[in-house]
């Protein structure tokens, strides 16, 4: 399997150009795109479908900060969601369920102001998450790394979540 680093000429690093990886992905996209190979033969076709699937998981997972920092992790032999691995500050998990219960209580009343107030509370801490994320990376923490990458994870969800909800409330 190629580095997707490596495929869009970056350095593995958790802060990466998110300009330079959309340009390299467009100039990549358009090498591979079907219409090029419609009067080649099958072989051409299939490898020019198995290169853009390549192209597009290894752009959909580098511009994705979760993703990139997931995918770090893995090339370091690291699985941040292993589920053996049950150790995580329990202090986080107490505001996992105050969360939760909290967008329990708004989706209950139908508080549309306190859902946008929460929508923009878990958009906090997702930047929040992906500074820290990309501090522990330069420290070369991954324990730090790994559990920070778990808290983007829920609060992305929840963040999915409240704004499928307000979705439903428009």
């Amino acid at each position: 399997m190629q580095n997707y680093f490596e495929l869009f000429s970056l350095s593995p690093d958790f802060a990466i150009d998110l300009s330079a990886l959309e340009q390299t992905y467009q100039t990549q996209i358009a090498q591979y795109h079907p219409d090029k190979f419609a009067t080649h033969g099958d072989k051409e076709k299939t490898i020019a479908v198995q290169n853009t699937s390549l192209i597009n998981s290894a752009f959909d997972t580098l511009k994705s900060p979760l993703n990139r920092a997931t995918y770090l992790l893995e090339l370091q032999g690291i699985n941040a969601f292993d589920e053996k691995d049950t150790q995580m500050d329990v202090g986080f998990l107490m505001a996992q369920i105050e969360l939760r219960e909290s967008l329990e209580a708004i989706k209950a009343e139908k508080d549309e102001i306190a859902l946008d107030d929460f929508i923009e509370d878990i958009s906090e801490k997702i930047k929040k998450n992906i500074t820290q994320i990309q501090e522990f990376f330069k420290e070369n923490n991954t324990n730090k790394i790994k559990n920070n990458v778990r808290e983007l994870k829920f609060h992305t969800q929840l963040s999915a979540q409240a704004s499928r909800l307000m979705d439903e409330w428009l």
